[in-house]
């Protein structure tokens, strides 16, 4: 492909930033729709919801992170073939919802952060995936 080519994914790619900048400041523009559809999916917790949570996932060994709006829990299983195979399960999953969590794992300890970038903080999506995680975790 010519040097036109570079040029059209460039300003595609712009047109995209433009986008996204204008929808998180609450504008109409191209692309706005998409953005705020995703942000919708991700709906905030009222205080009741993120209170009620928050005791539910902290039952489950969940903690929140003081220094951000996000959840942490430490998962230790019997061999790294355990906990490789809840990473790829986890993984599937949040592929499905289009949202990934922060993790870190060495040998058969795996370390998860849940935050929802595009919202700044926890969201009911952050919950079902931790959900999730917690069933996929007692099944291994």
């Amino acid at each position: 492909m010519g040097g036109g080519g570079v040029g059209l994914r460039l300003a595609l790619f712009g047109a995209r930033l433009a986008a996204a900048a204008s929808a998180r400041k609450g504008g109409s523009g191209p692309g706005s729709r998409s953005l705020s559809a995703m942000s919708s999916q991700s709906h905030w917790l009222t205080t009741e919801e993120r209170t009620q949570v928050l005791l539910d996932l902290k039952a489950s060994g969940w903690s929140e992170l003081g220094e951000r709006d996000a959840i942490y829990k430490e998962f230790n299983f019997k061999t790294f073939n355990q906990a490789f195979g809840f990473m790829t399960r986890v993984a599937l999953q949040a592929e499905k919802m289009n949202h990934h969590p922060e993790w870190f794992n060495v040998y058969n300890k795996v370390q998860i952060t849940l935050i929802s970038h595009d919202c700044g903080g926890l969201t009911k999506r952050d919950v079902k995936l931790a959900q999730f995680i917690d069933k996929a975790a007692a099944s291994v």
